[in-house]
């Protein structure tokens, strides 16, 4: 099953095209990485997909629907979105926060009700953070933040995650920790998640599989080891690379050998 599928998605800003025709099928229960250099396009097909950004033509369908043209309130319900800079209110607490991920579900002018706060304690107890919800946010480490994020995202009940850089500034620890995390949500919870990622090895060792993207467009789409092909790297990323695998998981591992 397909529940997310790109046609012909083109977008960008003010008189400068970005993205070129994206067409891609998302998987269900599968962590999809958007990989490629900076420039490529991967944040602005998140913010066109969350709704920030307007695309200029295609569609994108959620088992049927084109999330495009969904009232804010309506595509929050179906697509959670944790950003690449996080910007928490200090003031809150984690139960507070994580809580307004319900928002799209509430009647205008409706607080909270019960089933509200139930499902806000699963998304906390889901991501790891359900201990920490009488902290507020500026008494959180950059991992304990990220997770948080997503628990708010979590508590929306989205059937597709979009994550922009979900390990950004995080120790090597807490990066896997958030990709262990991200991985386990798609397959037990039924997720459609894609997201952005720099580290190629990353990619390869906790997404299900790959889009490749250069200057707008997707180049290669699949498994890390049918995408990631040193010619095909070394061309996208303007560098020399040679490509071997992981001596324990047997994944590809990108390591780039010079300039060309």
């Amino acid at each position: 099953m397909t529940p997310l599928r790109l046609l012909n998605l083109s977008a960008g800003y003010g008189a400068r095209p970005v993205l070129h025709g994206i067409s891609l099928n998302i998987a269900a229960s599968q962590v999809t990485a958007l990989v490629g250099p900076n420039g490529a396009g991967k944040s602005t097909l998140i913010r066109v997909l969350s709704g920030v950004l307007a695309a200029r033509g295609g569609e994108a369908r959620l088992n049927g629907t084109d999330l495009l043209r969904l009232r804010p309130a309506e595509r929050a319900r179906r697509v959670a979105v944790v950003p690449q800079m996080l910007h928490l209110p200090e003031a809150f607490t984690v139960g507070e926060i994580v809580l307004m991920g319900r928002t799209p579900h509430l009647p205008l002018w409706a607080g909270e009700g019960r089933r509200d706060c139930e499902v806000a304690w699963a998304a906390m107890r889901r991501a790891q953070v359900d201990e920490l919800s009488e902290r507020r946010a500026d008494e959180l480490s950059g991992g304990e933040q990220q997770r948080v994020v997503l628990a708010r995202a979590l508590a929306q009940e989205p059937q597709v995650l979009l994550l922009d850089e979900p390990t950004a500034h995080l120790d090597l620890k807490h990066q896997v920790r958030v990709l262990e995390l991200v991985r386990e949500l798609a397959r037990v919870d039924n997720l459609t998640v894609l997201m952005t990622l720099h580290d190629l090895n990353q990619a390869a060792l906790f997404a299900d599989s790959v889009a490749l993207m250069q200057r707008g467009e997707i180049v290669a789409h699949g498994s890390a080891q049918d995408v990631f092909t040193a010619e095909r790297l070394s061309r996208v990323y303007g560098l020399h690379v040679a490509v071997g695998a992981h001596p324990v998981r047997g994944t590809p591992v990108v390591m780039a050998t010079g300039t060309l």
